[in-house]
């Protein structure tokens, strides 16, 4: 199993918008994606800024490219990210997953 992992911050008026925003596009094509074996939105506010952390897991780095494309490390954005995002970090970060409960 594989942990494919992205971090966005929003400013805090933008927290819930983008929350949901995140789970009509990303959790939304997750889902729909073959090899997908679930997702976790990971959200921590601090005193002007939300931070968040997308954690899905995959079957493996084939099932990923199904749904990012040969590039994996490329972030996959939707056409609204730049509405809420600081930042439009380039790439993800892979995990192969060494134990799970």
């Amino acid at each position: 199993m594989i942990a494919r992992v992205w971090h966005g911050t929003t400013s805090k008026e933008n927290r819930a918008a983008y929350l949901m925003y995140l789970k009509k596009t990303g959790l939304k094509e997750f889902a729909k994606s073959r090899g997908n074996l679930g997702a976790f939105i990971l959200v921590r506010d601090s005193a002007e800024l939300t931070e968040y952390i997308v954690v899905s897991l995959w079957e493996s780095m084939a099932a990923i490219k199904g749904f990012a494309g040969d590039d994996a490390k490329k972030t996959v954005y939707f056409p609204q990210d730049e509405k809420f995002l600081l930042r439009l970090e380039p790439n993800v970060k892979h995990f192969k997953v060494a134990a799970k409960l």
